[in-house]
């Protein structure tokens, strides 16, 4: 073996064991860096804020920056131009119901919360696009459902951290207030618990309505249970309803049918199929007639 082939063998060798180092400094490195990835805590932490007005709930979704030692209003966030009330994604508050802010109706959903701070007053916007994570590049005039102007306070203390607190609560409403070094703004709002209070009041103290004698009369059916008082059912849900539709008269008639009044259920199922018909349901004629040939009525 000479000294030439020995030397390019050592030399191959060499270059094989570099590369293999280098590959596994590669993986290592790799594997460091996936390990090595440090969770630190959000400069403006997120926060939910959930609350029950009357019979409303009440949602806010928005982040929380701090002063730090800085200037808020009237420098960091400047007077008279559209802030996004907090940091981060828009500020977003969420109606389980309709609710009144200064005399407009503000329609169940969701909103973004803009504002327009001045030294005595703030303007407040309810946006419908709650996408985005700022004052849109375009402000839609047509996209505000609903806005007002609130006064100012100003506060002792001052709140280092922005805040927002739904408080005033009352079964009717409450106010939505909006904290940060020593201003504090509050919008008030109102819920239509008394109209539905009232509502719920009327409709249980007048019992139960059509649909209410329906429904227990068709579940009676299906469970197999007492047919009589099924039947009982149905004949107020139907005396109650100025124009019963086919798939009404159709459950009466199965009732009857299940009942033993063979006479009342070909009644019934006769005015089913005319209705039926007149809808154009091939399905429900289908039925009606197979029932009305089973029980002798065709």
């Amino acid at each position: 073996m000479s000294r030439r082939f020995i030397h390019s063998f050592v030399k191959t060798e060499k270059q094989n064991n570099m590369k293999k180092l280098v590959l596994l400094f590669c993986v290592a490195f790799a594997s460091f860096s996936m390990q090595a990835q440090i969770n630190t805590p959000a400069p403006s932490p997120s926060s939910t804020l959930i609350q029950k007005v009357g019979l409303s709930d009440v949602t806010v979704e928005y982040s929380r920056p701090s002063m730090r030692g800085r200037t808020i209003f009237g420098d960091l966030v400047p007077y008279d131009k559209i802030w996004r009330t907090g940091a981060n994604s828009r500020t977003k508050v969420t109606f389980s119901e309709d609710v009144t802010i200064d005399g407009k109706v503000l329609k169940a959903g969701a909103y973004a919360i803009f504002t327009k701070p001045s030294a005595t007053s703030w303007e407040v916007y309810f946006y419908t696009d709650t996408q985005g994570g700022g004052v849109p590049g375009e402000w839609d005039e047509s996209k505000v459902a609903a806005k007002t102007t609130v006064p100012v306070y100003a506060m002792e203390t001052p709140i280092e951290t922005f805040t927002i607190t739904i408080d005033d609560i009352n079964d009717n409403g409450a106010t939505l207030g909006m904290l940060w070094e020593k201003a504090y703004a509050g919008v008030k709002f109102s819920v239509p618990t008394d109209a539905e209070v009232t509502e719920n009041i009327d409709r249980v103290l007048n019992g139960p309505s059509a649909d209410d004698y329906y429904a227990a009369a068709v579940y009676y059916l299906n469970s197999n249970k007492d047919i009589n008082k099924a039947r009982t059912w149905m004949d107020k849900a139907m005396a109650m309803t100025e124009k019963p539709a086919f798939w009404q008269l159709r459950q009466q008639s199965l009732i009857y049918a299940k009942a033993g009044d063979k006479k009342a259920a070909i009644e019934a199922a006769k005015k089913s199929l005319a209705a039926s018909k007149e809808a154009k349901n091939d399905d429900y004629v289908k039925m009606n007639m197979d029932s009305l040939k089973e029980w002798g009525g065709m």
